[in-house]
């Protein structure tokens, strides 16, 4: 008899996670089952093999006493603590639990308040009125629960087919293109292509593109990889296969000379592929896996190479990221109709990071020290603000040691300029929580939305170009706040979002962080066109998630976007007026992270609110005189605006500050 997969092992533990939620168990205790649900449901290899090796602690949130349930439940079928908490409830109370919207603690409440033992009776009690004496429900849990038991609700929901988020989906990926080319030995090419190749979101299931002499050996090898749980067929065309952590997986196999038409096809979406076989047609020519058959001498043509396809088919290459039939065919067909897609080498810095001051893992030091290592000439940190709600929020008094913290580990830190900055809370009139004065004192701003997700989109929309119109908010973090696969965007009128942040000069961000990658690649896309600049960070709350810049970058590849279309920050080349004594950084450029490599110190002024050519000069003036002998600048005016609409001269900047 096969061994539980581990999908059936990680039923049972988050059943059991509810069944102690339900009990009135601590939450650190629900929380720690659920957490190892997941590990195992995502675990690349068999939980069980692992467990019967007395390896199972190997898998992240699994500790002893957790193998041991694991073990009993392989052993027996079930859980004896499972069986235990069962026994304590009537069934019909265990069934609420899986209605939408109620969930093992609001079962309890209803249980305890109510007395509701069993569907039926709380739907008695819905019909009733008597679920909103409770309190924290209302007319709306009544509505929602009867429209749930009249759908069938109350039995354990059927999962439907999982997509994984693109960072795990790939490290299975490489597990098996590893393990394939080394079974393959030499003269064989395996590659990975599909969804993983272009880039996604999320994928649910695993391309896999080779060429060998030995087909029919190279696909029963399949499964003989460890992370492999089942094939359903292997032959001489290629396998499909299931993976431990549920997803799918077909290799395709072709001689060497397909490999690129195999590669093109099995890397574009269904779209793009469609579209290019349409615009083959009508030149002719019929696109398959196989090759190109050309109608009029009967030849089918392969390549070796996607660049070959692309070239016989009359177009310039098109990157796996941008095959998603969004307009790539018909730019391709021009010689400068492509972008050239930025790259991870192309950025300088991060924008958006935490540390310990708030919910990050690690310090200020460590951070810097760890983005220095990545090549990177600035980092900010921008810790959650006063009223984030989450980790530890940092009060006004707490920011202003943040910034004496990050300016003396600043000079501690050689070869990177850290940068005083913090993520502040839209508040939902469109507000910020710290004075504009405290923010003043920063390096950068970075406005997010944590709360308050459920507004209609006018109010959403209200507050969030408020935000975007305040004058030291340089950049909006994740601004649809969507969470992949878990979480909806929130209603908000992106056009106007658009227009209002092109008009401010106030950059959008593309988040990292692979559950989120916010905007969107469609939405960045769209920002861009509309005269947005955009900046991409990882949102870093340790030291590895630094590595979450990847996923931005492959955000904005698929978004179209190259190089001019991210921030100016985001680089360290920048035109300056002067760079003597006092001097003057010209436009909307942030002189304090361009300018890192003059080796000079310097004390920054934001003059975005600056309302005419001589209130640009008295604020720099002023500023100048609070700070006697220390070299000044400043940055980031608008004056198409101003009355003269004219910038100040370095002259008149350097008579002001001298």
């Amino acid at each position: 008899m096969p061994e539980l997969s581990n999908t059936a092992i990680a039923d049972a533990l988050e059943e059991l996670g509810d069944l102690y939620e339900l009990d009135g168990a601590i939450v650190h205790r629900v929380l720690a089952y659920r957490s190892a649900a997941k590990a195992v449901r995502e675990a690349p290899v068999s939980v069980a093999a692992l467990a019967r090796e007395g390896r199972a602690v190997e898998v992240a949130g699994i500790g002893k006493t957790l193998q041991e349930k694991i073990l009993a439940l392989l052993d027996t079928g079930t859980i004896p603590a499972a069986e235990r908490l069962r026994a304590k409830f009537p069934p019909g109370l265990i069934a609420i639990t899986h209605l939408p919207g109620i969930g093992p603690k609001r079962a309890r409440l209803l249980h305890s308040e109510l007395g509701i033992d069993s569907p039926e009776a709380l739907r008695e009690a819905a019909l009733g009125e008597h679920l909103r004496t409770v309190r924290g429900l209302g007319p709306k849990l009544e509505a929602s629960v009867l429209v749930a038991l009249d759908a069938g609700g109350g039995r354990p929901p059927q999962r439907a087919a999982s997509r994984i988020l693109l960072p795990r989906a790939l490290e299975v990926g490489e597990m098996l293109l590893a393990g394939l080319r080394e079974i393959s030995g030499d003269g064989a090419q395996v590659e990975l292509a599909g969804s993983l190749r272009r880039q996604a979101d999320s994928v649910k299931d695993i391309d896999l593109i080779a060429t060998t002499t030995r087909p029919t050996t190279l696909a029963r090898s399949l499964a003989r990889l460890e992370e492999i749980e089942s094939v359903s067929s292997a032959g001489k065309s290629g396998a499909r296969a299931r993976t431990h952590s549920g997803l799918s997986v077909d290799l395709r196999i072709a001689r060497p000379a397909q490999l690129g038409n195999l590669m093109q096809h099995f890397t574009g979406s269904g779209a793009h592929n469609a579209a290019l076989r349409e615009a083959a047609v009508r030149r002719g020519l019929h696109v398959s896996e196989y090759g190109i058959l050309d109608d009029a001498t009967g030849i089918t043509h392969t390549c070796a190479s996607e660049q070959g396809v692309y070239e016989c088919l009359g177009l310039a290459y098109i990157e796996p990221e941008l095959r998603e039939d969004r307009g790539e065919l018909e730019a391709a067909r021009s010689a400068d109709g492509l972008p050239r897609l930025i790259a991870l080498d192309d950025i300088r810095g991060d924008l958006h990071s935490h540390t310990i001051a708030s919910d990050g893992h690690n310090t200020i030091e460590e951070m810097g020290l760890a983005a220095r290592e990545r090549g990177y000439e600035y980092l900010a940190i921008t810790d959650h603000s006063a009223s984030h709600g989450f980790g530890n929020d940092v009060s006004p008094e707490q920011l202003g040691r943040q910034i004496e913290l990050i300016r003396e580990a600043n000079e501690r830190v050689a070869g990177i300029e850290l940068l005083a900055g913090s993520e502040v809370n839209i508040l939902p009139d469109g507000s910020l929580d710290y004075e504009d004065q405290l923010l003043g004192e920063l390096d950068w701003v970075i406005a997010s939305v944590h709360t308050s997700f459920g507004m209609g989109e006018q109010k959403m929309t209200e507050r969030m170009i408020a935000a975007i119109e305040h004058p030291l908010v340089r950049a909006i973090g994740h601004p649809t706040g969507r969470l992949i696969e878990r979480r909806a965007p929130y209603a908000v009128d992106l056009d106007a979002v658009f227009a209002a942040a092109a008009r401010t000069g106030t950059m959008l961000e593309i988040n990292g962080n692979p559950d989120r990658r916010d905007l969107s690649d469609v939405n960045a896309r769209a920002a861009a066109r509309a005269g947005v600049k955009i900046v991409i960070d990882s949102d870093a709350h340790r030291v590895a998630t630094l590595e979450n810049m990847r996923w931005g970058i492959a955000t904005a590849r698929r978004a179209w976007l190259g190089s001019d279309d991210v921030g100016r920050s985001q680089f360290a080349r920048a035109d300056v007026i002067d760079l003597g004594g006092a001097f003057v950084a010209p436009g909307f450029v942030d002189s304090h992270i361009h300018l890192t490599a003059t080796g000079l110190t310097l004390t920054g002024l934001y003059l975005r609110h600056a309302t005419s050519r001589g209130h640009c000069l008295q604020l720099i003036g002023d500023y100048a005189a609070a700070r006697p002998g220390q070299a000044i600048w400043g940055h980031g005016w608008d004056d198409s605006s101003w009355p003269e609409d004219t910038p100040p001269t370095t002259a008149a900047a350097m008579a002001v500050s001298s």
